[in-house]
């Protein structure tokens, strides 16, 4: 049994989801890849993947055999291009997931400039505001803006995230400037519809105290984006990080109220698997974004 080829045969098929997306990829036999999953699975004495007629998932014992695989192949990849002559170049892909608004509005160059470095890397990313899986999913790391629960998986801190109340000066103008929180409740407010609660806004208050306050939502959408567009279009209140809102603020297309209150300091992590060690690829690229967002962004000035 060639252990090597048997493990990267069930990384694809984790990966793809099928037997025959694996083969597709590899370019070999469905056969071939079913005769490789079954010898490592006889001579494991385990079961790796649930199967059905139309997909596999990972057992519980294949997701911990598939981070294993991961890191062993990557020693692999390692080894080799520490002993080439090209070892100080940087190849090989990065498959990154990150929220859509700060990918869009801020990860993206950052990407374009690591990219002009490293011209030998190759990005798979994925602007997508859902929690992916990314043992299950085959992601390198993952950008998380959160206050990170226990988990399985490593973090380190790039950001800083504050978030703001804001409206236009033309809804503010056809419908009053609320002086407390619980005027919320009576104005159209816009919500992230991602969020646990939308009818509520975990706020904290210009003295620290954290406040769940009743909004009347009238919008909700799982866009930022759009959130921020509808806001800028007089739609409503929205409360969106300063991340996406500086901008529009510093032209006079929103105006920030309620001064003072926002939200728990939340933070942008660069989140990753748990493994000996990080690919040098990977490791560049935190650092780099480490480096990119040191100290506090300009947009947490507003």
């Amino acid at each position: 049994m060639d252990k090597f080829t048997n493990m990267e045969t069930f990384v694809r098929v984790a990966e793809f989801g099928s037997i025959s997306g694996a083969a597709d990829h590899m370019e070999i036999a469905k056969s071939a890849v079913s005769r490789r999953l079954k010898e490592i699975e006889n001579y494991l004495n385990v079961q790796l993947f649930h199967r059905t007629t139309r997909s596999m998932h990972l057992t519980d014992t294949g997701k911990a055999y598939y981070a294993y695989c991961l890191r062993i192949l990557e020693d692999v990849r390692e080894a080799e291009q520490a002993t080439s002559q090209a070892h100080c170049v940087l190849r090989g892909s990065l498959k990154v997931a990150m929220p859509s608004t700060f990918g869009v509005m801020h990860m993206s160059a950052a990407i374009n400039d690591f990219l002009l470095e490293h011209p030998h890397i190759e990005f798979d990313l994925d602007f997508n505001d859902r929690q992916v899986d990314l043992i299950q999913e085959g992601y390198d790391l993952a950008i998380r803006i959160a206050d990170l629960p226990d988990s399985t998986l490593l973090a380190r801190r790039i950001a800083p995230i504050k978030h703001v109340i804001c409206a236009s000066p033309s809804y503010l103008e056809k419908h009053g400037t609320p002086t407390c929180l619980n005027e919320l409740s009576t104005h159209q407010c816009l919500s992230y519809s991602l969020s646990k609660d939308t009818q509520h806004w975990r706020i904290q208050t210009a003295e620290g105290v954290q406040k769940k306050v009743k909004i009347n939502t009238v919008v909700k959408a799982s866009s930022g984006e759009y959130l921020l567009s509808a806001a800028i279009s007089g739609l409503g209140i929205t409360h969106l990080p300063t991340f996406a809102v500086s901008e529009a603020i510093q032209r006079g297309e929103l105006v920030r109220i309620l001064d003072g209150c926002g939200s728990n300091a939340l933070n942008a992590y660069a989140v990753y698997p748990q493994t000996r060690h990080l690919s040098r690829r990977v490791r560049r690229f935190i650092d780099f974004l480490a480096d990119r967002f040191a100290g506090t962004p300009y947009w947490d000035e507003v």
